[in-house]
Parts: C-alpha cells; structure tokens; sequence
C-alpha cells in the first residue's frame, strides 16, 4: 500500500470541525515517545444507559497510538488491535487516554494505550500498526 495519510479538522476522534465527533485533545511528548489526552464523554456516547460505549474508548485508544506513530515519524494505520474492558466510563467524567509505542520491525509498529480515570484503568489496548 503506497498512499499519503493528510491530516483532516474532519476526524471523527480529534477533530476540532467535525460537530458529530469526539474532538478529544492530545499532547504528544517526542521525548519520552508517548501521548496524552484528555475526553470527557457526554450522554450522546452511551452503550446501555450511564456506561460509555466501549466502541467510543476503542477509537480514542486507536488515535493516541495512531497519532504517536505519525508524530514520531511512522505514519501508519491501524492494523490489529486487542481490546480489555475493565471497568465502565461515565458521561460527564473525564478521562485519560495514555499512548505509547513498544517497538517496531520493518512496515510493523507494535504500540499500547490505555483509558483511565483517576488511578482506575477503564481499557486497554495492544495494537499493531501498519506503516504507510
């Protein structure tokens, strides 16, 4: 696959011009190759009622490591990821996405990030990207 990733105020995860997305914030820290950001979930990304919808933490998790590997130099885009739920999110609390990148071999970046409120982990995610 030979194509150029652009970068879009339309994505659905950070986007600052897309009115039906998430538009979470992210600080990438190049040093220490790891990313932070910040979301507070409102009613309209509930599952079953008062509990965040794991398909809404698996996007935020997706784009801190996604984002991570492109402002490191390795645009890439998601190609397998392992999902732990391990407690519920709430609208109107905010929370955490950590992202960090655990290596890489050739078109392969091996990354990780996690969900948290406080000291509780919400999700966690293993990921394989695939360099463009």
């Amino acid at each position: 696959m030979t194509e150029t990733l652009r970068k879009t105020d339309n994505c659905f995860v950070c986007g600052a011009k897309n009115a039906a997305g998430l538009r979470a914030e992210f600080e990438v820290d190049l040093e220490k190759r790891s990313i932070l950001g910040r979301f507070t979930p409102r009613p309209e990304h509930e599952g079953w009622e008062g509990v965040v919808h794991g398909g809404v933490l698996t996007a935020l998790m997706d784009e801190a490591m996604v984002k991570l590997a492109a402002h490191l130099g390795m645009p890439a885009v998601s190609a397998e990821m392992t999902v732990k739920f391990k407690a519920p999110a709430r609208p109107g609390e905010e929370v955490t996405i950590r992202g960090r990148i655990a290596g890489s071999r050739h078109r392969l970046v091996i990354a990780e990030a996690e969900v948290v409120r406080g000291a509780v982990v919400i999700a966690e995610v293993k990921g394989k990207l695939l360099r463009i």
